[in-house]
């Protein structure tokens, strides 16, 4: 079978005989003389397309055939039109570049090898085998685009076994027979089956989303090209309405939200402050009055531990105190020193659509009940 893809990665239409077709797991299985279509291999993904009118689901390589997973049969023997899913070729082939390139100028920079690579739909992977400053990242990322920049020609070969033996270049596994070598000039020389742009200017930008320890060393989250144009723009409209939001400069909107959580902090604080002292004077109001059921609207759960914990100091019995309104249920907290809350809970909770548990002396949860429904069941559950 004749690889097209490995001739010309910017081939998008041709036509192919139909030497077999059976039916699959997935769909029907067509093997042609010739194609265009990638299979799954390299770390790269498969092509996607129209083969014959119809779609091409699944590509891959079985036994030395490139074998595509079609959603309908072919007929064999026949002449079919091929078309590739453009976008995402050259989506997949500035991916794979632009790892060639990084990986390349890591390993020359730090000396770091690849230890793999994973193209997803989101993002793309690559784990190498140093670990590396922040500082080191950026620098990458800068090297790596300005080889981008100076539009470097590809090169594609096959060298024979003597020019091979002689060759530096990076290559995970050990290869028989004819071997591809993809060469990035200056930055990666690699022995590759996958689709490559022609010159690095076409892989147009490189962006690195993250570096996190892995391993030995660390795994880069980064996007290329069209992909990597989309993240930006999305990031800079985010950074836009937050400059709407804070009246801040677009370069100026750190400061703005730094400013905001502190102010923000400093009101949290005001409020705990606030809730502490309107629990203490709740609390006097039922010194010495044994058990309590209380509702106290638009509390959060740590509002309501602490209501409940001061009140029981105070009331000498169980307390059980409520936050919400009725039509959208309520959250509760119950304490009693020295008691044991399970059993009582357990019920609460199948009387009123209930959940939530905690300590035999402390316990937090959520009813869907209304506040009548709720004053009635403590009204029948005495201790």
């Amino acid at each position: 079978m004749e690889k097209l893809y490995e001739e010309n990665p910017f081939l998008t239409r041709f036509t192919a005989r139909v030497r077999s077709c059976a039916q699959g797991r997935r769909g029907w299985d067509v093997i042609l003389d010739q194609t265009a279509f990638y299979p799954e291999g390299g770390g790269q993904p498969y092509d996607l397309g129209v083969l014959g009118g119809v779609q091409v689901l699944e590509v891959h390589e079985r036994e030395g055939h490139v074998v595509h997973t079609c959603s309908a049969p072919l007929e064999v023997g026949s002449a079919v039109e091929g078309q590739i899913d453009w976008a995402r070729r050259f989506d997949l082939m500035q991916h794979h570049s632009g790892e060639h390139i990084v990986s390349g100028l890591a390993h020359s920079m730090y000396g770091c090898d690849n230890m793999g690579f994973h193209m997803g739909a989101d993002v793309i992977t690559i784990d190498l085998s140093v670990e590396l400053t922040q500082d080191q990242v950026r620098e990458l990322e800068a090297a790596a685009n300005r080889y981008i920049w100076e539009d470097r020609p590809v090169q594609i070969t096959y060298p024979s076994p003597e020019e091979l033996a002689h060759l530096e270049y990076r290559s995970k596994k050990a290869i028989e027979g004819q071997v591809r070598i993809v060469s990035f000039p200056g930055a990666d020389t690699c022995a590759c089956c996958g689709t490559h742009v022609s010159s690095s200017g076409q892989v147009g930008l490189v962006k690195l989303l993250s570096c996190q320890k892995f391993r030995s060393g660390v795994r880069i989250e980064l996007v290329c090209g069209g992909r990597a144009f989309a993240h930006l723009s999305k990031v800079w409209e985010q950074n836009r309405q937050i400059s709407n939001l804070t009246s801040a400069k677009l370069l100026e909107t750190a400061p703005a939200v730094e400013r905001l959580l502190g102010e923000n902090q400093a009101l949290k604080s005001r409020i705990l402050t606030l809730e502490d002292a309107h629990f203490a004077a709740l609390a006097q109001q039922y010194q010495g009055a044994g058990d309590v059921v209380l509702f106290e609207e638009d509390l959060k759960p740590d509002g309501l531990r602490r209501l409940t914990a001061a009140v029981q100091a105070a009331c000498g019995g169980r307390c059980a105190c409520f936050s919400g309104r009725d039509g959208q249920g309520y959250q509760y907290a119950i304490g009693q020193p020295g008691g044991e809350l399970r059993p009582l809970v357990k019920e609460l909770n199948q009387a009123l659509q209930g959940r939530g548990g905690g300590k035999p002396d402390f316990v937090q949860g959520s009813v869907a009940a209304g506040r009548a429904e709720i004053e009635y069941f403590f009204q029948t559950h005495t201790p």
